[in-house]
C-alpha cells in the first residue's frame, strides 16, 4: 500500500511523542500523504528552533511503529529531508537534525572556511595528510609545473557544524610556498596562509562540477553507503599574474551540498 493510499484508510488523527523529542501528528483526514506530513512538521520544528542541529532522531522503524505506518512511509519522508539538508543519515550511525543544505556560490572565489561562516555553519577540518610528493602528469599540468617539480599534497575531511560534509586534496606548488607543511592546516584556512603569509593574492578559478557515486574508501571517510550521490568539483586557482598556485579535487555529501549559479541571456 503506498503513502497516498494509506491517508485514505481513517479517519483518527495519531500523534507521535516521546521524552525529548517534540510531538509529530498525522491527521488521517488529510488528503495529504503521510510521509508529506511527518516532512513538513519536521521541517517547522527545526525552523521555529523546537528541534536542534545536530539532535538525535529517532530511525524509520520506530517512526513508523509509534506512527502506525509502514517503514517505507517514513522512508519517504527521509528522503524529503535530507533532500533538504534537514536530516543527516551516516552509516551505521543514528539519523540526526541537519543544520541546512549547503549552498555553493559558484560566481565567488572562497574557500571552505569562508563558505561556512556566510552559511551560519562553523568549519572544521581534520588532517589526514600533508606530505611532499611528485605530482601525477594532471597535476602537474594543471599547476604548469616544470619536470622534477614537488608540490605540497593536503587531505583534508571537512567538517560543518561537526558533521561530515566533504573530502578534499589540494596541491600547490611547493617552490611558491616554503615551510607550508610547518602550518596548522587543521585549523587554519589555506587560502588564508596563502593571503597573508606569503603575500599571494588569488584572484580567479575554472571549476569543474560533476556528479559521481561514492568508491568504497570515499564513502568509508564520508560515512555515506557506497554509491551514494556526491558533488565531484576540481579546482584550480590563480594569482593577479594568472598563475595557477592550487589545484584540487574535493568530494561533497550530495546530501549536504547544492549548487547555484546566475546565468544572464545574452543578446
Amino acid at each position: 500500500m503506498s503513502s497516498e493510499e494509506e491517508t485514505l484508510t481513517t479517519h483518527s488523527t495519531t500523534h507521535m511523542s516521546g521524552t525529548g523529542f517534540p510531538p509529530i501528528g498525522l491527521d488521517r483526514r488529510s488528503f495529504v500523504p503521510y510521509y508529506r506530513q511527518i516532512a513538513n512538521q519536521v521541517k517547522e520544528l527545526i525552523q521555529s528552533g523546537g528541534i536542534a542541529p545536530g539532535q538525535g532522531f529517532w530511525s524509520e522503524g520506530e517512526i513508523g511503529q509509534r506512527l502506525g505506518v509502514s517503514k517505507m512511509t517514513v522512508r519517504q519522508a527521509f528522503q524529503v529531508l535530507r533532500a533538504d539538508g534537514l536530516l543527516v543519515v551516516e552509516k551505521g550511525k543514528r539519523p540526526t537534525v541537519g543544520s541546512k543544505r549547503i549552498h555553493k556560490d559558484f560566481q565567488k572565489l572562497r574557500g571552505f572556511s569562508e563558505e561556512m561562516s556566510r552559511s551560519g555553519l562553523r568549519a572544521s577540518s581534520k588532517l589526514l595528510a600533508a606530505e611532499d610528493v611528485f605530482p601525477d602528469a594532471q597535476t602537474a599540468q594543471a599547476l604548469s609545473l616544470n619536470k622534477g617539480e614537488k608540490v605540497y599534497k593536503i587531505v583534508r575531511l571537512r567538517f560543518a557544524n561537526d558533521e561530515i560534509v566533504g573530502l578534499e586534496v589540494t596541491h600547490v606548488p611547493a617552490r611558491l610556498f616554503p615551510d607550508l607543511l610547518k602550518q596548522d592546516l587543521a585549523a587554519n584556512s589555506l587560502y588564508s596562509i596563502i593571503e597573508k603569509l606569503y603575500n599571494v593574492r588569488l584572484a580567479w578559478s575554472h571549476e569543474e562540477l560533476k556528479a559521481v557515486l561514492a568508491k568504497k574508501e570515499e564513502a568509508k571517510l564520508l560515512r555515506v553507503t557506497r554509491n551514494s550521490p556526491l558533488f565531484s568539483m576540481r579546482r584550480t586557482v590563480y594569482n593577479a599574474e594568472d598563475e595557477p598556485i592550487e589545484y584540487g579535487h574535493s568530494l561533497f555529501r550530495g546530501d549536504r551540498y547544492s549548487a547555484t549559479v546566475i546565468s544572464r541571456r545574452e543578446f
